[in-house]
C-alpha cells in the first residue's frame, strides 16, 4: 500500500511540539508565520496504513467559509495558522472522501519564496491559493500537496455566496481559497475545480475576459462561460472564467491563484501560462491573475 497521509495537526508552540512527536506525527518545516512574527506554528503529519487517507485539504480564512466544509464533513483542525501574527484567523480542514474525485495525498510541502514554487508544479505537485500569511505580512506561505496519481482538472465553476458550498464539496470540488475579488469591497467570490485521473477527460483551457471584445473573442473561439462575474458587486469590469476542451490538446494538470507581482516573473520564465487579465479590472483591488499548468 502507498504511504498515503493519513494524519495532520498543526503545533502552536512547544507543548503541542511534544504532544504530536509522542503520537507518531513527523513535523514539517518552515515556520507558517516566517516573516510575520507571531508563534512558531508548524504542520505535522503522520501515515498510518490502517487509517483511510486524507483526499482534500481547504484553508478558511472567514466564518462563512467554514459552513459549507462542515456540512459537508470536513475536519477542522482548531489552530489559528497566523496566531501571534494580527493577521486573518485561518484554519485547516481535510478530508477522507472516496469519490471518483478523491485522489490520496503522499506528501505535503511548504513553500516560503515564489522563486522554489515552478519547480514544485513540475515536479507533480499541486499549489493551494491561500497565503497562510493572510494580512500578516511576512513571507507568502503556501501548501503544496503531492497525490497518488497524477490528476488533471474536469470541471471549473465559480460562487458569489456560500450557499452551494456544501455541495460543491460533497461532488468532490476544491475551492481555490483566495478570493477573486481581494481588496475590491465586493462578494467574496471563490474558484472551484473538479480533478480526474483520466486526462481524456481533462479541461485543455482557460482564459479570462475583463471587457466586451475579449468575451466576444472567447465566445468565437468556442470557449465556454462560467457563469459567475469574478468582479461581483464591485465597481470594476465583469470578468468571467471561460474553458474549453479539444482533442488532441495538452490536459490542465493544475491551476492557481498568483497575487505576489514579484512572483509572477519566475512563473513566466518556466513557462507557465500566466493569464495577464486581472481579476480585479477596473477596481482598485489587488492584483490578481489565473496561472495554468499543462
Amino acid at each position: 500500500m502507498a504511504a498515503y497521509i493519513s494524519h495532520l495537526d498543526v503545533s502552536l508552540d512547544k507543548t503541542d511540539e511534544l504532544k504530536l512527536q509522542s503520537r507518531g506525527f513527523e513535523k514539517l518545516d518552515p515556520d507558517l508565520n516566517k516573516g510575520a512574527g507571531g508563534n512558531f506554528i508548524f504542520f505535522w503529519y503522520k501515515k498510518d496504513p490502517s487509517s483511510a487517507p486524507i483526499t482534500r485539504i481547504q484553508f478558511t480564512f472567514n466564518e462563512d467559509m467554514a459552513i459549507g466544509l462542515e456540512k459537508a464533513g470536513y475536519t477542522k483542525i482548531d489552530k489559528d495558522l497566523n496566531a501571534g501574527a494580527r493577521g486573518d484567523y485561518i484554519y485547516l480542514w481535510y478530508f477522507k472522501g472516496n469519490t471518483e474525485s478523491d485522489t490520496p495525498i503522499v506528501g505535503i510541502h511548504v513553500t516560503t519564496d515564489a522563486a522554489d514554487e515552478p519547480q514544485k508544479f513540475r515536479c507533480g505537485w499541486e499549489r493551494l491559493a491561500c497565503d497562510l500569511n493572510r494580512k500578516a505580512g511576512g513571507n507568502w506561505i503556501h501548501t503544496w500537496v503531492k497525490r497518488a496519481s497524477q490528476t488533471y482538472i474536469c470541471n471549473v465553476t465559480a460562487t458569489h455566496s456560500y450557499g452551494a458550498d456544501a455541495d460543491y464539496f460533497r461532488r468532490g470540488y476544491i475551492r481555490l481559497d483566495e478570493d477573486t475579488n481581494r481588496g475590491a469591497d465586493g462578494a467574496f467570490v471563490f474558484i472551484w475545480y473538479r480533478q480526474t485521473t483520466d486526462p481524456q477527460r481533462a479541461l485543455t483551457a482557460l482564459h479570462i475576459s475583463t471587457d466586451m471584445d475579449e468575451y466576444q473573442g472567447l465566445q468565437q473561439q468556442n470557449y465556454q462561460q462560467v457563469s459567475v462575474n469574478l468582479n461581483e458587486s464591485t465597481k470594476g469590469n465583469q470578468v468571467y472564467l471561460w474553458y474549453k476542451k479539444e482533442d488532441g490538446q495538452k490536459p490542465i494538470k493544475g491551476i492557481t491563484l498568483l497575487f505576489n507581482k514579484d512572483g509572477v516573473p519566475a512563473y513566466v520564465r518556466a513557462g507557465f501560462d500566466v493569464i495577464k487579465r486581472d481579476l480585479n479590472t477596473g477596481n482598485n483591488g489587488w492584483t490578481e491573475y489565473l496561472c495554468v499548468y499543462q
